[in-house]
């Protein structure tokens, strides 16, 4: 009888997990953070989210907020499917993710300086891949979208979806920053004088 047990303790388990998936779904995208590093919030939005900074913080940065009309407005449907509702952008369909020029990486939401091309590598996963940001560009918390912790990164200005971040990438640090190359800008370094946006 101990094999059924086991079996059934292990069905059980599949069941509670569905379970939860199923709130976590009909709650909508805006409630899938269950979990954000440091604050003991367990339930998606229902307290103050205090993002980590994955490079330390470099002092106060002006914040951009606009309402969801604005940002429709000024960002393309696949940016602000990705930056703003936390979507993924089809592996290999970024032109960025094989650009290896020397420049800057904005975010294409608020032009905030986000990693520069001497910390991109390539990663053969099909989006564009760097090491380490630049200091206090983003934020990171943890998401349960896919029902185990990952830990998604933003812009530390406009809050926007980059990507996420994985402990499987090169020296020094031995993370690899899997950004969506539609939530990035990219700007020559022979062009970044006066580059504002």
């Amino acid at each position: 009888m101990f094999p059924a047990d086991a079996r059934e303790r292990q069905y059980g388990a599949r069941r509670v997990a569905r379970s939860c998936a199923r709130r976590i779904w009909r709650a909508g995208p805006a409630r899938t953070i269950l979990a954000v590093e440091g604050t003991g919030v367990l339930s998606g939005g229902a307290g103050p989210r205090r993002p980590s900074y994955a490079s330390g913080w470099r002092g106060a940065m002006d914040k951009i907020e606009k309402t969801d009309a604005e940002w429709r407005q000024i960002l393309s449907p696949e940016q602000y499917r990705v930056l703003r509702k936390h979507g993924t952008e089809r592996a290999g369909s970024s032109p960025l993710d094989k650009n290896y020029a020397p420049g800057t990486y904005l975010c294409a939401g608020c032009g905030n300086e986000l990693f520069g091309s001497d910390t991109k590598f390539d990663s053969g996963t099909g989006w564009p891949s760097f090491w380490a940001p630049k200091e206090g560009a983003v934020e990171t918390s943890t998401d349960y979208f896919l029902l185990y912790p990952r830990t998604e990164v933003h812009c530390a200005r406009c809050g926007g979806h980059l990507g996420h971040v994985f402990k499987d990438g090169p020296p020094p640090t031995g993370l690899r920053y899997c950004m969506n190359g539609v939530s990035l800008r990219f700007v020559p370094a022979e062009g970044r004088e006066g580059e504002e946006r």
